[in-house]
C-alpha cells in the first residue's frame, strides 16, 4: 500500500468514552463500525483511497464483528454489493471517488435506487472537485437528483462527520432508500477528536447468518414493479427522508445578532464560510457568526419548511455552493417563490464564481461582495473592503516582491517509474514511422500527455483506451496504438476493450503497462500484482487472460529495454497479421520496488552484509550540451548543471542525488545513437577483502595510466 495504517487503525477499537484522535478518513471508517454495518466494499479512487487501505490493514477487527471486506473489480462491483440490503436488514457501505465512480457505477445505483433498501446503504463518495482534482469536473448532485438518492455533505468536523455518518444508515431505513456521502479532499484529511462508542457487531453477519432467502417481486427492477417504485420513490420515500431530516435536525442553524442577512451553505463549505466571516470581523476565533448561518449537511431532497423558515424575515440571503449547475440556488428561488415569500433578495452565483473551487479566498471575495451589494444595517461597506483588502493584499504585494511567477511545473513521472522508458521508445518509433494516433488511458501512464512526451491524443475513461481507439483506428491508412494500465484491464479495459477488439477482429495496437499494482490510486493489489496478502487469490496472469480471449499475437518485453521495446512496437505496426496485437509492458512500480528493497536493504547494512547499489553519471568532459537525453527522457533526476569547462558555455547533463539505478539514461543514449557520456557505476557497502584488494589494484593500474601533470 502507500501507506500502512496499522498503528492508526488501533484507534479503531475504541470503546464507549474514549477519545479518538485522528483524520477524517479514519473517523468514517469508525463511524461505520459504531453504526453496526454487515458488510463493507469499494474501488480505491482519490480523495478516499485509503478508506480501503484501512479496511484491510484492520483485517482483525473485521473479522472479530464478522463483517465481510471486499476490494471490489470496479465501482459498479462496489455499488452491486449493496443489493444485499435490497431484500434483508442488512447494513452495508461501499465507497469510490465522484464523478467518474459514479458513472462506472451507475446502472447498479440507479436499480439500487428503485428497488429501494432494507437495510440502511450508504455511499461514501470522494467529491473529487477542484484544482486539486484528477478528474473532469462534475457534482454528485446530479446523480442524486436523478436517481432519487439522498446527499449528504457534512460539515467537516469530526464529531458532525461520525454522526452523520450514522445518522445516514438510519435516514436510508427510514426512508427504504440508499443515501450517498460526500466527502471532499479536506473533509478526508482534516483531523479532530470525538467521543467514541463501542462497535456494534450485525444483527446479521459472516458470524450470524441469515434464517433464510427472502423473495419479493416488487424489489424487482421489471414492469410493472418499476412504475410503482417510481411512484413510490416520491409519494413515500422522498416524505419520510425529509421528516426524518427535520426530525433530526440533520441540517444545522447557527443563530447570529444581524438578523435581517444570512447565508445558506453546503455543510463541506461552512468552515469556509465561517473563515471568510472571522476574516471580515463577522466572527470570532470558536466560529460564532454575528449573520445567521443556515448549513445544509444534506443537499438532497432540500427541505423547503426550513429554507422558507430561515429566509422568512431577512432582507437578504447568499448561497454559497459550489459548483455547477446551481441546484440550490435555483430550488432555494422556487421554494421562496411556492411559499410567497418575496421581499428577501437572493444572491448566489453572482457574488461567487460559477465553476470551480471555493477556496477560502474566493469565498471570502464572495461574502464581501455580498455584504457591499446587501449593504445589511450595522455593517460599514468600508471596514469590510478594508478586512478583505488586508487579506487578500498580502499575496499580492508578496507576488510583486517576489517578481516573475516560478516555471510552470506540470506532474510527471517518479523517479525510475517504468513507464517513461515505454513512451521513450514511442518517441523513437515515431521518429522512423511518423506521427500515429494514440488513445490514451486513464492512470499513471496519462501523464505521457504532458511535456516532454505530449504522447496521448484521447481519454474516454478507465480501461476504455482500447474501446475509444476501435473507430478511430480505421480511419487511418497505419494503425493506431491504445495505452492501458493493468489496473485499467482489470476494470473496464478486460471486457470493453481486449474482448470487444477480438469479437469484432479490430487491427489495432494495445500497450499494457503491466507495473502490478493500481498506482496512481495508492498502489492498491491487483489479481496480477506480483506480491498478495495472503486474504487475496494469486497467480492470475494477465497473459493468460488476454490468450484465453483468444489474442493471437501477443509480446511481453521488459520496460526498461527501450530498444527492445521500439523494435517490439516497430514489429507489431508493420506485421502482416490482421487482429488485435498486444504488447505487455513488465516492470514493477518504482515506488512499490523501492518500498520494498529498502527494509531489506538496511537490514542487510546493519548486519555488515556486502550490499551494492547501482547509480547512473554523466561525463562532463564528453556531455555535447545538447540535452535530447532529457528531452527523451523526463527524469527528474536527470538535469542540468554549469559547465565546470570555462570554454564551453553551454550546461551539461548531470545526473542528481534520488538516481534509483533505472538505467533508462544509458538506454536511450544507445538506442536513439545519443552522445555516450552516461557512465554506470556500483556503489559498494561493506566489501569484502576481495572487494578491497580489487579496488586498490585498479586504483593503481589507473594511477600509472593516467597522464600526469608537468
Amino acid at each position: 500500500m502507500e501507506r500502512s495504517f496499522a498503528v492508526e487503525v488501533e484507534m479503531l477499537k475504541l470503546g464507549d468514552g474514549e477519545i479518538f484522535r485522528g483524520e477524517g478518513i479514519l473517523a468514517v471508517t469508525k463511524a461505520l463500525l459504531q453504526s453496526g454495518v454487515s458488510y463493507v466494499g469499494g474501488y480505491q479512487g482519490a480523495p478516499v483511497s485509503h478508506l480501503m487501505d484501512v479496511l484491510n490493514d484492520a483485517r482483525d477487527i473485521m473479522d472479530e464483528l464478522g463483517i465481510h471486506v471486499e476490494t471490489n473489480a470496479s465501482e459498479a462491483g462496489a455499488a452491486a454489493m449493496l443489493g444485499a440490503s435490497i431484500n434483508y436488514p442488512l447494513r452495508g457501505a461501499v465507497t469510490f471517488k465522484s464523478t467518474v465512480g459514479t458513472n462506472v457505477a451507475s446502472d447498479a445505483l440507479s436499480n439500487l435506487a428503485s428497488a429501494g433498501v432494507k437495510g440502511g446503504a450508504l455511499i461514501v463518495l470522494g467529491e473529487d472537485y477542484g484544482e486539486g482534482a484528477s478528474i473532469i469536473q462534475e457534482r454528485s448532485h446530479a446523480f442524486a437528483m436523478k436517481s432519487q438518492i439522498w446527499l449528504l455533505d457534512p460539515r467537516p468536523n469530526l464529531p458532525k462527520i461520525v454522526e452523520m455518518v450514522e445518522r445516514s444508515f438510519e435516514l436510508s431505513e427510514a426512508s427504504n432508500t440508499p443515501v450517498m456521502l460526500e466527502l471532499r479532499i479536506r473533509a478526508c484529511h482534516v483531523r479532530g477528536n470525538f467521543t467514541a462508542k463501542n462497535n456494534r457487531a450485525a444483527p446479521f453477519s459472516r458470524r450470524r447468518f441469515l434464517d433464510r432467502p427472502e423473495f419479493d417481486f416488487g424489489r424487482i427492477s421489471l414492469p410493472p414493479s418499476t412504475y410503482a417504485q417510481e411512484k413510490h420513490k416520491i409519494e413515500v420515500r422522498w416524505p419520510a427522508a425529509v421528516s426524518f431530516i427535520r426530525a433530526r435536525n440533520l441540517n444545522e442553524f447557527f443563530p447570529g445578532d444581524m438578523e435581517e442577512t444570512g447565508i445558506l451553505c453546503q455543510g463541506g463549505l461552512y468552515n469556509a464560510t465561517v473563515r471568510a466571516l472571522q476574516q471580515l470581523g463577522l466572527a470570532d476565533a470558536f466560529g460564532a457568526s454575528r449573520i445567521p448561518i443556515y448549513c445544509m449537511n444534506v443537499t438532497y431532497p432540500m427541505v423547503p419548511q426550513e429554507i422558507v423558515a430561515f429566509c422568512a424575515e431577512k432582507r437578504a440571503v447568499l448561497i454559497v455552493e459550489e459548483g455547477q449547475p446551481a441546484y440550490i440556488e435555483e430550488a432555494v428561488l422556487a421554494a421562496l417563490r411556492r411559499h410567497e415569500v418575496n421581499a428577501v433578495k437572493v444572491y448566489g452565483k453572482g457574488m461567487l464564481p460559477l465553476a470551480g473551487e471555493y477556496t477560502g479566498e474566493v469565498v471570502l471575495t464572495g461574502v464581501t461582495k455580498f455584504f457591499e451589494h446587501a449593504a445589511p444595517r450595522g455593517i460599514d461597506a468600508g471596514s469590510i473592503r478594508a478586512a478583505h483588502e488586508s487579506h487578500t493584499g498580502a499575496k499580492k504585494r508578496a507576488a510583486q516582491l517576489l517578481g516573475g511567477g516560478v516555471p510552470a511545473r506540470p506532474p510527471g513521472f517518479c523517479t525510475g517509474c517504468p513507464e517513461r522508458p515505454v513512451f521513450s521508445a514511442m518517441k523513437l518509433a515515431e521518429r522512423e514511422s511518423g506521427a500515429y494516433h494514440v488513445s490514451a488511458d486513464i492512470g499513471c501512464h496519462t501523464f505521457a500527455t504532458l511535456p516532454p512526451f505530449n504522447i496521448g491524443h484521447t481519454v474516454l475513461g478507465y480501461g476504455l483506451g482500447l474501446a475509444s481507439n476501435s473507430a478511430v483506428n480505421t480511419m487511418f491508412g497505419a494503425r493506431t496504438v491504445t495505452i492501458m494500465g493493468d489496473g485499467g484491464f482489470w476494470h473496464n479495459g478486460l471486457t470493453s476493450g481486449v474482448a470487444n477488439a477480438v469479437f469484432n477482429k479490430d487491427d489495432g495496437i494495445l500497450v499494457i503497462m503491466k507495473n502490478g499494482y493500481s498506482s496512481a490510486t495508492g498502489t492498491q493489489e491487483l489479481p496480477s500484482s506480483p506480491h498478495h496478502s495472503a486474504h487475496k487469490a494469486s497467480d492470475m496472469g494477465i497473459e493468460r487472460t488476454i490468450k484465453g480471449l483468444g489474442v493471437k499475437w501477443l509480446k511481453t518485453v521488459d520496460n526498461y529495454r527501450v530498444e527492445e521495446v521500439r523494435r517490439t512496437l516497430k514489429e507489431a505496426m508493420t506485421s502482416a497479421y490482421k487482429g488485435l496485437k498486444v504488447i505487455i509492458a513488465d516492470g514493477e512500480c518504482q515506488l512499490e520496488r523501492q518500498r520494498r528493497l529498502r527494509p531489506l536493504i538496511a537490514q542487510q547494512l546493519g548486519t555488515g552484509k556486502r550490499v551494492v547499489r547501482v547509480r547512473y553519471g554523466v561525463d562532463e568532459d564528453t556531455c555535447t550540451g545538447d540535452h535530447s537525453c532529457i528531452r527523451l527522457s523526463g527524469c527528474p533526476t536527470l538535469t542540468i548543471k554549469d559547465n565546470p569547462d570555462p570554454l564551453r558555455r553551454d550546461p551539461v547533463a548531470t545526473v542528481i542525488d534520488g538516481c534509483v539505478g533505472c538505467g533508462l539514461c544509458g538506454e536511450n543514449a544507445h538506442a536513439a545513437v545519443l552522445c555516450p557520456s552516461f557512465y554506470r557505476a556500483e556503489v559498494l557497502q561493506n566489501p569484502s577483502r576481495w572487494d578491497t584488494w580489487l579496488h586498490q589494484l585498479r586504483r593503481a593500474i589507473t594511477g600509472w595510466l593516467a597522464p600526469r601533470a608537468a
